[in-house]
């Protein structure tokens, strides 16, 4: 699966972000290996810790296997004075897990970002690709509720 995907970029430093949102994307547990970073870095022709940097600077790459869905809780200055505490209690109760872990049935990772970018709509949440916003515990049970039916 990596090397096919690698065939589609050109073997350019300026394309190693495209190439991990692509493959991790693909991954069913949303995670970039040692052994995958190895292989892009060689790619490209950059060194590993190249590519393991760009991996761990940003909160939406991951070393480690995750759930299915991610969420992500935005925890910068306006969604913690709007109730930043508050969601992420209701996510850790609603999925039996803490920030950082993933549940039992894989679904679900729970991570804690920097700002999601939504301080007018604060407290945000993102959910693997889509955010949302102006959020109080009816709309996060419902929202769980929503991923929870969809496969």
């Amino acid at each position: 699966m990596l090397e096919d995907l690698l065939e589609k970029y050109p073997q350019q430093e300026d394309q190693l972000i495209e190439i991990l949102l692509d493959y991790q994307s693909q991954k069913q547990h949303r995670y970039i290996s040692e052994e995958e970073i190895a292989r892009i870095a060689a790619h490209l022709g950059v060194s590993e810790s190249k590519v393991y940097s760009v991996v761990t600077f940003y909160t939406f790459f991951s070393t480690e296997p995750r759930g299915q869905h991610i969420i992500q809780v935005c925890k910068d200055v306006p969604c913690y004075i709007n109730g930043e505490r508050t969601m992420r209690s209701v996510l850790e109760k609603l999925l039996g897990i803490r920030v950082g872990e993933t549940t039992r049935d894989k679904r679900f990772t729970l991570e804690q970002t920097s700002c999601l970018g939504h301080c007018d709509g604060a407290p945000a949440m993102r959910i693997d690709d889509k955010t949302f916003t102006n959020l109080d515990e009816n709309k996060i049970k419902a929202i769980i509720s929503e991923y929870r039916g969809a496969k």
